[in-house]
């Protein structure tokens, strides 16, 4: 039996349409570093979008604000011989304040990307569709 697993997070956009990247600790399965949007499990009672506001206040140390949801990006992985579906729930989020020097230590570090790069540059797809639809909505001032 497959077990699911559900994440939020955020495509945080500055006022130079730069989107926030974080490089986490952990590693992916082939041992590589990871080029991410922040992301993480809901604690508690949170709804998505709190667990995403609280994820990108944490991995990547900014405040942002909610502009609306993006979509989902799903896929599965392996993790001590299971299969685990995973779901990750992504909101464009505006950017308030902060410093993305200020993160936690789950991640190596953060920083700012032109928007462009970004979509090239993160290391799954799912994360560059969501940069590229949060272009797309900004673009048509959504």
């Amino acid at each position: 039996m497959a077990v699911t697993e559900f994440s939020a997070g955020g495509v945080v956009v500055n006022g130079d349409r730069e989107i926030v990247v974080i490089v986490p600790t952990r590693r992916a399965a082939d041992g590589s570093r990871v080029l991410a949007l922040p992301k993480g499990h809901p604690d508690g009672s949170e709804s998505s979008a709190e667990a995403a506001l609280r994820e990108v206040r944490e991995e990547a140390g900014v405040e942002a604000e909610i502009v609306g949801p993006l979509g989902e990006v799903r896929y599965w992985y392996q993790r001590g011989g299971r299969r685990i579906a995973k779901v990750v729930e992504f909101f464009l989020l505006r950017y308030v304040s902060g410093d993305v020097g200020d993160h936690d230590h789950e991640v190596e570090h953060a920083r700012w990307v032109p928007a462009a790069e970004a979509v090239k540059t993160l290391t799954y797809a799912g994360e560059r569709d969501m940069v590229r639809e949060a272009l797309s909505r900004i673009e048509r001032g959504l």
